[in-house]
This record gives structure tokens, C-alpha cells and sequence, in this order.
């Protein structure tokens, strides 16, 4: 017998040899049948994987991401075997599970369609159906090589040669069809349910221009019909909300060839960013920071005296002023940390909260780029809180008090990650210790529950990353506390402490938006272009019925502009459906139908853009109706 202890701490004795699946049926038969893989001891394993030693199981289900890798990289296997049986002549690249499916790459002359998809689908339906058990056996290094040479697989000959020359190889394989894989899998096709083949991309072997092109088919697939439907529908929910279609429906910004990745802002798209920024002053205000903006350009021994040289210099742009390195800023921290550094502090001045709405440029792959979601400039909305070691946790629960107001107003929920140390990292093991148990116990005071993510820090420190859901359920990373001990070493950074010597700040950087440019993009999505009054580019749009009644819209026009309201005119000769059917697609607000009646009586028709018919009201009324919806920034 050996001992399983249970993610709940409970134990279990089971008899030698029992495999998961067996402990998960002896646990509850509702477990076992919805398990997708066991994690023994920190691995994750196949439910068929036989436990022989005393360990530690968790079982997880479809909700667990590792879980969901799992499932899904063995969807990609079954494509891949469903691919060769339509076309034997096929050369495999990879075929990972990625964000919300998997996909696989293909080398063969024939250019795949939408009908080819269709009957690569079929033929995965048939795969699955047949229930084939996935059987791991491995070979060595050379052995491997030969056997995929012998197959004419050179993509894969290519990537056992990347393997160290002792290495013993892994494979997967399923009835007729054998993979590369170091796995795990789920136990059989069968376990698969509900696939879908999305699309067909190109994609360089291994993302170089240098290689091949290969076809890249794009699946998804869930153990469930109906969480297929479900996905499938809020995928075309979220094209009709795609910022880029209803940024250039509302004239909001435009990515011009002349700079792609380069966003244009137009007038209107003006108007939300600049609304946004004049919001995140008050509130920034509020909460005692003060605002600084600092240079786009700096000299290459200052971003080597912060680290980004060495560890960032693939993302940045360069350029040569007098013969000198200069780099334009990926990030607006080391200009923060010149202006803390410009004085001398006491420790009665701490902690500084620096705020910078700085324009910050990074290089992103062409392919990558999309919208305003990922560019190559953007604008940071910083803040760098330079602390005595005391303060910390003070600073990190009134940052994450501070995100959760702003997201709260915007009507977003959202979730916290706490990213650990990541491999290519400064400082000491203490230090990072010291960072980690200080952020990990805010938010233990906080009392608000947060998720580990192992291993994907900042280089300099680790970080509280807020992920935000928005109507349809996606998640966008935006919000980050990142604690940092390195810079204020590297940049020598003091404050003189009660007992007249000098001591070394502790620092935070942290965004709420991220990118406002992406947050205007996520804001767009979210609210399908119907942006809250108080954000609105116009608010109200004046509809005279004929141009008899140009005179009283006219005084109506100008009496909304008094009051701060942005207001258009329609003084067009077209019939008022006509107008209001524009006015809607151009997601306005409030439409304000002027015709005789009104004219009369000093009155306006009021339709909202949301609700339909709102009646007819006393124009003062109105206005004070609007200005309050605007002061409490109602959603």
C-alpha cells in the first residue's frame, strides 16, 4: 500500500500500482469522470500513470489551466493524425496548446481551405470515436533522429538535434500515428469531446523569416458541446465589439501603413484619451501623488545603469546624438528614478508617489501587432512610490485599494496574480524573499484572494498583476504593482533616515490602465462602443425635424455647449429616421428630436441610445440630469 495525500490534506491508502484514475473513483465517480490529469508530487501526469511511491495528488478538471494544456495538446495530436490520413505526404512542424485552443503546423503543397477544414474535422470526429489510447515509449538520441529521418520528418530530425546528445527522447502514439512529445496527454482520444477547426495562418518555422512557410491550422475544444457553443458565441459577439471595426465606424483612430503599430488618434478618439488622463489626474490627486514627465530620449549608460541594456535591449529603438548611444525609452522608470535622485530626501519625506503619463516605445514583431491592443507606442500611465522598508505593505493595500476603485467604476471584476522571480533576474535571494513575503502579505491583509504565478516576474522585482474581465468573459492583463529593490541600488538612491545616515529607498512601479491606448481599445469592446456618458466623444446630437425648426435646435445646441455638454447638430435636410438610425450607429448617447411641438411648447424628445424612448423633457432638467450622470460617471 502507499499513502496519497489529497489537495485537502486528507490521506488515502491505495494499493501499489493504482493508477489516478482508479484513486479519482475512489474518491467520488463524479471526479473520475470529469479528471483530465493527476499532478503527482508537482508533475502533472496522465490518469493512466500507475502511483507506486507515497506522494502528493491533486486531480484536475477542465477548469485547471494545466488541465486544459493537457487536453488541448492532445486535440493538436489528433488533428495532426486526422491531417496525415487526408494527406500522407505531410511534413510536421509543432502543435502546442495555447489561450483558448491549440494549434499545429504543416509543411505540404497543398493550400488548405475551409473546406479542408471541414474534412479534417470529420476525420478527428472518427479519431475520437475510436477511443485509441496514447502510449508513451522513448528512444535515444540517435535512434529518434533516424527513425524521423526514415519518415521523411526533417522538422522534427531538427528539433531532436537541439537536444543534448545523451538525451532520451519521448514519443506519443495513437493507433497508426506517432509523435515527437514530452507529453503529458489525457489517457485516450476518446477523452476529447467537442473539437473545432477556427483557421488557417501562415507561420515561419520557428518564427524566423529565414525558414519555411508553413500552414498553421488554429482548433479549439472542450469536453462539452455546449461550452463549445458558449465559446463559439461569445466569438462572434466579440468580432461585433472588435475595437478595430468600431474605431473606424465611429472615426475613433486609425493604424496607418505609413507607421504600423503606430496608432493615429483622431478628433473624437482625442476625446476619450484625453478624458481619461484629465480622470486619472483628479483621481491621482486625490491620493497624494504629484506628476512629473521626463525625456523620450536618454543616454545608453543610463539604461545600462538600470538594466534594460542587458536585459531588454531586443525590445528597444536606438538612435545617435553627437556621436553618443541614445536609446527612446521602452519604460518611464529610470527618468523617475533621476528626479527622485536630483535631491536629497529625509525619511519624513517618504514615501514620493510620482505619477508620468509617459509615451513609451517598445519593438513588436509585425505579426504581433493588432489594433490598439498590442503597438509599438503607447502611453504608460506610471507611477513610481519611492518608501522606507516600513511602508511597504501601507503603499502595496493602498495601490491595490487604488486599482480596485478604478476598475470597480468602470463595472470591470477582476483577478491578481502575484509573478514571482523569473530566471533572467537581478538581486540577491534574500532580496527577491524580502519582495515576495512583502507583497504576498498586503495582500493577505487586504483579504483579497490572489493566484501564484511562478516565475514570471519583472527582471528587477516581482510583481501583483491585475487581470480584468470584461462583458463576454475574456480576461486583459492591465493593472501591475511591481516591487523593486534592484533600482534604487543600481541608481544609488538615499534618503538620511532619524539617525542622520543614509539609507536605501524601497520602490514600487505600478500602472492602472497599463496602456491607455490599450485600455480605450479593451473600453471600446467592452462597452460595444456605448461608452458611458462621461467618456462619450459626443454626447448629444440635436435633430431638427425640418429646417423650420433650424433656429430653436440652434439655441438648444448652444445651450448644451454652455453647459459643458459635447453636442452635435444634425441640421441636414433628411428624414429624422434617417438621422436618428446614423446617430445610433455612431453610438450616441442621448438624440434630441426638435420639431414642432417642441418648438412650441420649449421642450425636447429625448431617445437614448440604450433604452429607446425616454419622453419629452424640460430642457434646464435635462441638462442637470446629464451633468449629474457625467459627476458620478455612471455606467
Amino acid at each position: 500500500m502507499v499513502k496519497v495525500t489529497l489537495k485537502d490534506g486528507s490521506v488515502r491508502e491505495v494499493e501499489n500500482g493504482k493508477t489516478i484514475l482508479e484513486v479519482a473513483k475512489s474518491i467520488h465517480q463524479g471526479l473520475a469522470k470529469e479528471a483530465i490529469v493527476g499532478v503527482v508530487d508537482g508533475e502533472v501526469k496522465s490518469l493512466s500513470y500507475p502511483i507506486e511511491n507515497d506522494c502528493e495528488l491533486e486531480i484536475l478538471k477542465f477548469e485547471d489551466e494545466r488541465a486544459r494544456d493537457t487536453y488541448r495538446h492532445t486535440a493538436s495530436h489528433i488533428m495532426a493524425q486526422a491531417v496525415k490520413k487526408l494527406f500522407p505526404d505531410v511534413k510536421f512542424g509543432i502543435g502546442p496548446a495555447i489561450d483558448n485552443g491549440f494549434y499545429y503546423d504543416f509543411d505540404m503543397e497543398h493550400r488548405l481551405t475551409d473546406a479542408d477544414l471541414a474534412k479534417i474535422e470529420k476525420e478527428m470526429n472518427k479519431i475520437i470515436s475510436a477511443n485509441l489510447p496514447l502510449e508513451r515509449f522513448e528512444l535515444p538520441r540517435e535512434e529518434a533522429i533516424k527513425y524521423f529521418e526514415e519518415l521523411g520528418q526533417n522538422y522534427k530530425v531538427e528539433l531532436v538535434q537541439d537536444l543534448p546528445e545523451d538525451a532520451v527522447i519521448s514519443f506519443y502514439k495513437q493507433g497508426d500515428f506517432t509523435d515527437l512529445c514530452a507529453g503529458p496527454h489525457v489517457a485516450s482520444t476518446g477523452a476529447v469531446k467537442a473539437v473545432k477547426l477556427m483557421s488557417v495562418a501562415g507561420a515561419y518555422w520557428r518564427g524566423s523569416e529565414k525558414n519555411p512557410m508553413l500552414q498553421r491550422i488554429y482548433g479549439t475544444c472542450f469536453p462539452k458541446q455546449k461550452m463549445l457553443d458558449e465559446y463559439i458565441e461569445r466569438l462572434e459577439e466579440a468580432k461585433k465589439r472588435d475595437h478595430r471595426k468600431i474605431g473606424k465606424e465611429m472615426d475613433l483612430f486609425a493604424i496607418l501603413e505609413e507607421g504600423p503599430g503606430f496608432p493615429f488618434f483622431m478628433p473624437k478618439g482625442m476625446v476619450i484619451l484625453n478624458t481619461l488622463e484629465s480622470f486619472w489626474r483628479e483621481e491621482h490627486a486625490k491620493r497624494g501623488y504629484t506628476e512629473i514627465k521626463t525625456p523620450l530620449i536618454l543616454n545608453e549608460q543610463l539604461w545600462r545603469t538600470s538594466g534594460h541594456w542587458d536585459h531588454y535591449k531586443d525590445n528597444m529603438y536606438f538612435t545617435k546624438i553627437d556621436e553618443e548611444d541614445y536609446a527612446i525609452k521602452p519604460m518611464n522608470c529610470p527618468g523617475s528614478m533621476l528626479a527622485y535622485k536630483r535631491k536629497m530626501h529625509s525619511y519624513r519625506d517618504l514615501p514620493v508617489r510620482m505619477g508620468e503619463l509617459g509615451q513609451v516605445h517598445r519593438h513588436e514583431l509585425s505579426g504581433a501587432l493588432h489594433g490598439l491592443m498590442r503597438v509599438r507606442t503607447f502611453t504608460q500611465d506610471d507611477a513610481h512610490i519611492f518608501m522606507l522598508p516600513e511602508q511597504i505593505k501601507e503603499e502595496v493595500i493602498g495601490v491595490v485599494k487604488f486599482i480596485d476603485d478604478i476598475y470597480t467604476m468602470f463595472g470591470f471584476k477582476y483577478h491578481i496574480e502575484l509573478s514571482t522571480r523569473p530566471e533572467d533576474s537581478m538581486g540577491t535571494d534574500e532580496e527577491w524573499e524580502a519582495a515576495e513575503t512583502g507583497l504576498r502579505e498586503a495582500m493577505e491583509s487586504v483579504g483579497v484572494p490572489f493566484i501564484i504565478n511562478e516565475g514570471d516576474g519583472a527582471f528587477y522585482g516581482p510583481k501583483l498583476d491585475f487581470h480584468l474581465e470584461d462583458c463576454i468573459g475574456r480576461t486583459w492583463q492591465c493593472g501591475t504593482i511591481q516591487l523593486d529593490m534592484q533600482m534604487p541600488q543600481r541608481f544609488d538612491l538615499t534618503y538620511v533616515g532619524s539617525d542622520g545616515e543614509k539609507h536605501r529607498p524601497v520602490m514600487i512601479h505600478r500602472v492602472i490602465f497599463g496602456s491607455i491606448e490599450r485600455f480605450i481599445g479593451i473600453l471600446t469592446e467592452h462597452f460595444a462602443g456605448r461608452f458611458p456618458l462621461w467618456l462619450a466623444p459626443v454626447q448629444v446630437k440635436v435633430m431638427p425635424i425640418a429646417e423650420k425648426f433650424h433656429p430653436y435646435a440652434e439655441s438648444i445646441v448652444q445651450k448644451f455647449k454652455d453647459a459643458g455638454l459635447r453636442v452635435e447638430y444634425d441640421d441636414r435636410n433628411e428624414k429624422i429616421g434617417y438621422k436618428i438610425r446614423q446617430a445610433q450607429l455612431e453610438k450616441t448617447p442621448y438624440m434630441l428630436v426638435v420639431g414642432e411641438k417642441e418648438a412650441t411648447e420649449g421642450n425636447i424628445s429625448v431617445r437614448s441610445g440604450k433604452e429607446g424612448e425616454l419622453g419629452v423633457f424640460n430642457v434646464d432638467e435635462f441638462i442637470a440630469k446629464l451633468q449629474e450622470e457625467i459627476k458620478t460617471k455612471a455606467i
